[in-house]
């Protein structure tokens, strides 16, 4: 007999087959010939089952896990960040396949009549909530986009050719959608269905988006930036305030370090303590992912941490790395001790063993490109072949919502040492880091942060630095957002900087982790024969004979801030409907 799991799951991927069947982006189209309005919508069953191909929205793992911006470097360099992005004949990013579905469900007189007005209200709210992430994630791609909230008939010209909306029309009608799903949704507990609660998560990532986007892009002269700040700080405190959800600390998972563990465990369940919301997998139903693969073979990009971000990390008493002189020459066993412990639990450093294993890893420059090889959301090595992993994926969790709380607040001018304490401090207690100051943050701005974002100024420049330090070693390959916040930031400059990896002084032989293995040899001239040590060579260092490891060298990155901080639309569409325009200096 099948499980039940089994079974719900083939329900969920019959009704996704039906509703990715239809082919062509055809906005008049109904969904699905079989679901029509005389004869759906009429028990909740049927409201669930048509709304379980909404969670397909939802970015699969490798969107959750596999960025890049300037935070890792890999063996190739995707068109956006080198800044050589052309304009497509399509894009599936254009898509509003999605929408139709969406708002079939939202414009149903089954639906809207639906009997039971809590049960209508919640699908209600979850069709909303899922509107709201659809034009929100249009918005951060192309700004202003058209703005469909009925299913649009064949004969319908207004509607199929219209212009593009406004930016403020989109993302007003994105906040009234989701604050409609933050009062109708379920507020009972889940890590696999959309709540309340993933609802304020939501709230709080658009809000503080919105807010920070309006208040750097003085070009782009849009309004209200404050608004969506407190927007932002409302919703996450509802969520903080809620005790639902608190940062994940226990020491009783596969690594017995929380942060480590928080991406490590395979089922969500285990830290559901902070987790709102994730992506299933299942060995069981072989529902896999590459995670592991991409983070052991040499075939599959080869990911580093950058240099940049390393640098980044706080020494464990609080203090700045950075400060320490000749900081920049440092080697790998050194420049890893006693820092910031997420450093130890988002790359392998000294000492680093496999989660079931006793073996003591060096980084593997066979799989890295910048000798500081990644661990996070690592497992037994069961996991490690092509789409074998299996380990559940975060979507939302607690632990962002405190820093979305924090940087509004900052941003605000608002923010006092209290709201310091309930949200950045929870982080750092986490991994046994001393508080964030905000008097000492304000007094003594850090100059190699201050580098870095160049748009940062005001009285709480110190500490915004410190927030956006603290966000970036947190949410590292986590859901894209470091280049969402790049974006909305105005920093997208820090694309152009060369990615650089491990300093190495000279010619010679290294043994990374002290443990009496050779494991890199920088060579200078022909390359000798092969010993066993990775063989890199000087010519790979920026200056000439030591220097850090250079990847990418022959990417030359640019970055348009006329018009990299939106996407072109195709082509295509633009000659279907000649209303719309294309985004500025995309010609």
């Amino acid at each position: 007999m099948k499980s039940m799991k089994h079974i719900k799951l083939m329900g969920m991927l019959a009704v996704t087959a039906i509703f990715s069947s239809c082919g062509k982006d055809f906005l008049e189209r109904y969904p699905t010939a079989s679901v029509s309005p005389p004869t759906f919508f009429t028990t909740e069953a049927d409201f669930k089952a048509y709304t379980n191909q909404f969670y397909t929205f939802f970015p699969a793992a490798d969107f959750l896990y596999n960025e890049s911006a300037d935070n890792v470097a890999k063996s190739s360099v995707d068109r956006e960040i080198a800044g050589s992005r052309l304009i497509p004949l399509t894009d599936g990013k254009w898509s509003f396949t999605q929408l139709r579905s969406i708002n079939f469900l939202l414009n149903s007189e089954n639906a809207k009549n639906f009997r039971d007005a809590q049960i209508r209200d919640k699908y209600m709210g979850l069709a909303r909530f899922f509107r709201a992430y659809f034009y929100f994630t249009k918005v951060q791609d192309y700004g202003d986009v058209p703005f469909y909230n009925i299913v649009i008939e064949t004969n319908d010209n207004e509607n199929l050719y219209k212009a593009r909306d406004p930016r403020a029309l989109v993302m007003d009608s994105v906040l009234a959608d989701i604050n409609f799903a933050i009062e109708k949704l379920d507020a009972t507990k889940s890590v696999e269905r959309v709540t309340k609660w993933t609802a304020l998560a939501l709230k709080s990532r658009i809000c503080l988006y919105e807010g920070t986007w309006r208040k750097y892009h003085t070009e782009a002269s849009q309004p209200d930036a404050e608004k969506w700040l407190n927007e932002c700080v409302l919703a996450s405190e509802q969520l903080m305030q809620s005790g639902m959800y608190k940062v994940y600390t226990k020491t009783d998972g596969p690594s017995k370090k929380p942060y480590q563990d928080l991406f490590a465990t395979l089922k969500l369940d285990g830290v559901a303590d902070e987790v709102i919301l994730g992506r299933r997998y299942s060995n069981e139903l072989n529902v896999k992912h590459n995670l592991q693969f991409y983070l052991t073979a040499r075939s599959q990009g080869k990911p580093g941490l950058e240099k940049r971000l390393v640098n980044s990390y706080l020494m464990a008493d609080g203090s700045r790395f950075t400060d320490i002189p000749g900081y920049d020459t440092l080697q790998f066993f050194q420049e890893v001790q006693n820092r910031d412990p997420r450093l130890s639990q988002t790359i392998r450093t000294p000492g680093y063993t496999r989660i079931g294993g006793t073996e003591q890893l060096a980084p593997d420059f066979t799989a890295t490109m910048t000798g500081y090889h990644p661990i996070k959301w690592m497992n037994v090595t069961t996991y490690d072949g092509n789409s074998q992993s299996v380990n559940d994926m975060v979507i939302f969790r607690f632990g962002e919502v405190l820093l979305n709380y924090a940087e509004a607040k900052a941003e605000l001018g608002t923010i006092t040492q209290g709201d310091i304490d309930l949200s950045i401090k929870l982080l750092r207690d986490r991994i046994g880091m001393p508080n964030l100051n905000m008097a000492n943050a304000n007094a003594n701005p850090d100059p190699y942060q201050a580098a870095l974002y160049t748009q940062v100024n005001g009285v709480n420049k110190g500490l915004i630095l410190e927030i956006r330090r603290e966000r970036r070693i947190e949410m590292v390959m986590e859901s894209n957002l470091r280049w969402e916040d790049l974006m909305r930031w105005k920093e997208g400059q820090l694309l152009t900087a060369p990615f650089m990896g491990m300093f190495f002084p000279r010619p010679g032989l290294y043994d990374l982790d002290r443990n009496g293995r050779i494991d890199v040899e920088i060579y200078a001239g022909n390359k000798p024969p092969e010993t066993g040590p990775y063989q890199i060579p000087v010519s790979d260092l920026s200056n000439g004979n030591s220097g850090n490891v250079l990847t990418n060298k022959g990417v030359v990155k640019t970055f348009d801030p006329l018009r990299d901080y939106f996407w072109p639309l195709p082509t295509q569409d633009l000659t279907l409907n000649p209303k719309l325009e294309q985004n500025p200096y995309w010609k």
